[in-house]
């Protein structure tokens, strides 16, 4: 079988008191790990620890973008807190606005708690790139990358995730390829890559 495409991801924490060294930053390291976990492809990570700036927050995924990351994750600053501009800067930098992926983290989170409807997370493209914003804890990254798993670890509600490598597909991305035991991709039977010998 041919080794899986390399992958460069960029991992952005955003969070006023995290860069400035208040507490230590949680949010690279859960989507690392997770990430870490899912896929199969050798990933390089791009990560970066910015303050709540929309300006600064907009510049970091464009260079991410133009650095050739195909996918950039982001935490934090997507509540309706005055400091919370992550949305916005997102969606200034975007060539298409995915809604769908929004919709889908907030159905997640609802099952846990009724804040959910308090997060304004986007996801957009830009150029052949795939920018989603995430929750900003730990916990509820996980949950709404991977889904809800009943005590069989059978697929209750899909994570955002199962449909990322498929639009990275379309946009002219890397084929992501992920372990089924952690989150199971979907494509189109025409779109599934067949093993090569």
């Amino acid at each position: 079988m041919s080794a899986p495409d390399a992958v460069k991801i960029g991992i952005v924490s955003i969070s006023d008191r995290a860069s400035a060294g208040v507490y230590a930053d949680q949010g690279l390291p859960a989507l690392q790990d997770w990430l870490s976990r899912a896929l199969l492809n050798p990933i390089h990570f791009e990560p970066r620890l910015i303050a709540d700036e929309q300006s600064t927050i907009s510049q970091t995924l464009v260079e991410l973008v133009d650095a050739g990351c195909s996918l950039v994750l982001t935490t934090g600053g997507t509540g309706p807190a005055l400091r919370d501009v992550t949305p916005e800067a997102t969606l200034a930098v975007a060539d298409k606005e995915m809604p769908g992926f929004g919709e889908q983290m907030r159905q997640i989170s609802l099952k846990f708690v009724p804040t959910a409807i308090l997060s304004r997370q986007v996801a957009v493209i830009r150029g052949s790139s795939l920018i989603i914003n995430l929750p900003g804890q730990p916990k509820a990254i996980a949950q709404t990358l991977e889904g809800l798993k009943d005590p069989q670890g059978q697929q209750l509600v899909n994570g955002i995730f199962a449909a990322v490598p498929y639009c990275i597909d379309l946009i002219g991305g890397p084929y992501l390829e992920t372990d089924s035991a952690v989150c199971q991709a979907f494509r189109p039977k025409s779109a599934i890559r067949t093993p090569q010998a």
